[in-house]
């Protein structure tokens, strides 16, 4: 075994001594290149690492320490395009060629009507004014509200000072639905007089209307939208809608209708138009059968967006006669100059029918001042 035993031990001594001389050459050249290879950096300052050391944000902190050491910052990626949308892969929103840049147009960022304003379904975003009107001052209240087939009611003790809320959302449901481009959206507007100054009668809520809609909005093809004057025809659209005050018999009212709409505009002005048709129902299940003879079958809005501040005009009309329907204005202004999205004071001004589902045979005028917010 002494001898198995030095034989081992003196192995490797052999298979160097028989290993060829080129190769040991070959070796040793690598070793002197890889050790000639290192690169010696000058030593940190003490200061410096200290300086990296102080800063908080991890991220920072090791590209401060990537420098001193002389390492090469990551590439940097480059910047999205403007306006691209990521690729969807919901059947409610296929994936579309996106145009770099948004439209410039007031009325496809509203309804996403073209490629470039397309943010996808689900996204809930204003739809009418959202308001809080501290103070709402109306010219008379409708104290024996009654229909042609509801009793007359005797209501006392409410205010001709109270406040004013509504709260409006929409979101698209489906995206490119039948014809391109086209989205059917789904709308809510809960419009609310509460009489909070009304403290002698538990400060009530004097009336609350709900209203649904199923809107189908339909962009118009480059090709068609050309008008007289430089207006541009936007959009079509076709929507079924409800609304009704939520209160039992003899105060219920309400009412289901279709209506077909427009929108042209030319620069910071547009101008929207809608034809409604009341759908009809038995008699003795209608509470308020002269409905659309007040309070109108036919809208018109005007709305004029000049800078920070907006006004908008609605005309609501019988169709039949000139002293029926109602007139509204609105103007609001950024409460802050640099968040023109944010909070903004906001004017309402009200005259004719129909301001509330229960008044809408009663008329009167009104004026209330608040803020407005959730900006589309």
């Amino acid at each position: 075994w002494r001898r198995r035993a030095a034989t081992i031990a003196d192995l490797p001594s052999r298979l160097f001594a028989r290993m060829p001389s080129r190769l040991i050459a070959f070796g040793a050249a690598l070793v002197c290149t890889c050790a000639a290879a290192q690169v010696v950096l000058p030593p940190v300052p003490a200061a410096e690492l200290a300086r990296c050391a102080e800063i908080a944000a991890s991220v920072d902190r090791l590209a401060c320490y990537d420098k001193l050491a002389g390492r090469a910052p990551p590439p940097v990626p480059p910047p999205a395009t403007a306006g691209a949308t990521p690729p969807s892969t919901s059947a409610l929103a296929p994936a579309l060629r996106v145009e770099p840049g948004g439209s410039g147009s007031l009325l496809s960022r509203y309804w996403e009507l073209e490629r470039s304003d397309k943010r996808g379904v689900f996204n809930f975003v204003g739809y009418r004014a959202n308001y809080i009107l501290p103070v709402h001052v109306t010219s008379r209240l409708n104290t024996t509200p009654q229909s042609p087939t509801q009793a007359r009611v005797d209501l006392a003790g409410y205010r001709k000072v109270e406040a004013k809320i509504q709260l409006s959302l929409r979101t698209k449901l489906v995206q490119s639905l039948v014809l391109p481009d086209s989205d059917l959206w789904f709308a809510f507007t809960q419009q609310s007089l509460w009489q909070v100054w009304n403290t002698d009668a538990s400060s009530p809520f004097r009336n609350t209307d709900y209203e649904p809609e199923l809107i189908y909005m339909v962009p118009v093809p480059q090709g068609l939208r050309a008008l007289p004057g430089g207006w541009q025809w936007r959009y079509a659209s076709l929507a079924l809608a409800h609304q009704s005050n939520g209160q039992a018999d003899p105060l219920s009212r309400s009412w289901n209708r279709v209506w077909l709409g427009a929108g042209i505009e030319r620069g910071d002005v547009s101008l929207l138009a809608r034809v409604l048709r009341r759908i009809q129902e038995p008699l003795a299940d209608d509470n308020n059968p002269d409905l659309t003879d007040y309070r109108g079958r036919a809208e018109l809005q005007l709305n004029w967006t000049p800078g920070l501040a907006t006004a908008s005009l609605s005309y609501r009309s019988s169709l039949r006669r000139f002293d029926r329907g109602s007139l509204q204005l609105e103007w609001t202004y950024p409460v802050y100059d640099d968040q023109p999205n944010g909070l903004r004071w906001y004017v309402q001004a009200f005259t004719g029918y129909g301001e509330t589902l229960t008044d809408y045979n009663f008329r009167q005028s009104s004026i209330g001042f608040g803020l407005t917010f959730l900006q589309f």
